[in-house]
């Protein structure tokens, strides 16, 4: 099954993202799997996010309970981008 997450890293044009991907601890195997992003707020100098690094956590092992693969990033890159 192709997974949309291939368009991240498939191809030569790819190269880059997948050293950046190998440098968090990815091999060949997980490329095979889909590629799930955590996008959270969590932030220690915020109370009111403090409890969602736990959330986020439950997420991450939900995600490889089902043979994904789970990659975390904050809110703010992607609202910026």
């Amino acid at each position: 099954m192709k997974h949309r997450s291939v368009t991240v890293h498939v191809g030569p044009e790819r190269i880059p993202h997948r050293a950046l991907f190998r440098a968090i601890g990815l091999d060949d195997s997980d490329f095979r799997k889909p590629l799930i992003a955590i996008i959270n707020s969590y932030s220690e100098t915020s109370p009111g996010h403090i409890h969602l690094r736990s959330i986020a956590e439950a997420a991450r092992e939900g995600i490889r309970e089902m043979g994904g693969v789970p990659w975390s990033s904050m809110l703010s890159q992607f609202v910026t981008e």
